[in-house]
């Protein structure tokens, strides 16, 4: 996987979390001496964020703790296949290649089940409690909104869904449609459906025959009309989208919306545990997360005034929640055998 190296120079002297997260002295101290011992971090992270995002955030932080830490990036090559490498890698006794992990929230679900976090104390770095998930092992930084996608020049106005049960209509059939790896966002359907009519929709969904692939190859389809409709597709490529002219939008009428967090995690066994937990706390900052906005297009939707809390305002959305998160990974690997994912 590519690699983009970054070795910024910190200024001189510690600059202290903000006043207003309440941090003591002490936990932040220890920790930025244990960063600067271990100095670097392998960063796994979506590919939105961008060489030149990770080169800024990296830059930041360590002006931020007067550090020198060398971020090496490793964009997704594909969430799905991601957390499968690290599952894999743990069952065979084999260290993570990753120290720390942007991932939606579903991701992060299978390796908290499978306990493959580095659980930290995050509230002690003055962490607000209602971002911290998985029992400490990860911290909430944004939210996806993820519906169905269209191509705006290539589909008339009176096909674009306007239900999810749309989607089922039979002159879809046959490659129409297309259904990235992300069969979570079908999972968390659940959460408001129940498995019984969500499991329905998805065997017939199946039946549609859509082209499977990965979500990076979703959205190139769609801009070439390859495919009429992107069964489900996230706002970062919405905002990619919107950023190089590409005549893509989601079917706004559609609910409910689902809206996976964007969580940061440090995995168990991780060479640089330090650089990771300070890494993730943060990204809690408004800084950070001016920044992770800037290159992304994402933001909090707990965050009254950002972008996401707007765009959430008034709609039916799915937020799971830690106690649906073993539905929705039982029934992310179900819903990928249905499609024919292997």
């Amino acid at each position: 996987m590519k690699q983009y190296r970054f070795v910024l120079s910190g200024v001189l002297g510690l600059l202290a979390l903000m006043a207003t997260q309440g941090v003591t002295a002490a936990p932040i101290d220890d920790l930025v001496a244990a960063a600067k011992k271990e100095g670097s971090i392998e960063f796994h992270a979506p590919s939105t964020v961008t060489p030149a995002g990770v080169q800024k955030l990296t830059e930041v932080f360590n002006r931020k703790y007067g550090l020198n830490i060398a971020v090496n990036y490793h964009p997704t090559g594909g969430m799905t296949g991601d957390v499968a490498k690290v599952v894999g890698r743990a069952a065979a006794g084999v260290a993570p290649e990753w120290d720390s992990m942007v991932l939606h929230d579903g991701g992060h679900a299978t390796l908290w089940l499978r306990k493959l976090h580095q659980p930290f104390d995050y509230r002690k770095l003055g962490v607000d409690p209602k971002v911290i998930y998985y029992d400490n092992g990860t911290v909430s930084l944004a939210n996806q909104f993820a519906l169905p996608a269209y191509n705006t020049k290539m589909l008339p106005a009176q096909d674009v869904p306007k239900s999810w049960e749309d989607l089922l209509d039979p002159k879809w059939k046959g490659g129409k449609l297309g259904m990235s790896t992300a069969t979570h966002h079908l999972a968390r359907l659940a959460t408001a459906w129940g498995e019984k009519k969500t499991t329905e929709y998805v065997k017939a969904l199946a039946k549609q025959q859509p082209f499977l692939g990965r979500l990076g190859d979703t959205y190139p389809r769609l801009q070439l009309g390859e495919i009429l409709i992107a069964v489900t597709l996230t706002d970062d490529f919405i905002h990619r989208a919107k950023v190089t002219g590409a005549p893509l939008a989601f079917a706004e009428v559609v609910e409910p919306v689902i809206s996976p967090s964007y969580n940061i995690g440090v995995l168990k066994g991780a060479r640089h545990p330090s650089v990771g937990h300070l890494f993730a706390a943060f990204f809690t900052t408004p800084e950070a997360q001016e920044l992770w906005e800037k290159y992304t297009g994402m933001s909090s939707a707990f965050v009254p005034g950002t972008p996401a809390h707007s765009y959430a305002r008034g709609k039916k959305v799915l937020f799971m929640t830690q106690e649906q998160a073993e539905m929705v990974d039982r029934l992310t690997r179900e819903y990928g055998s249905i499609l024919g994912f292997k």
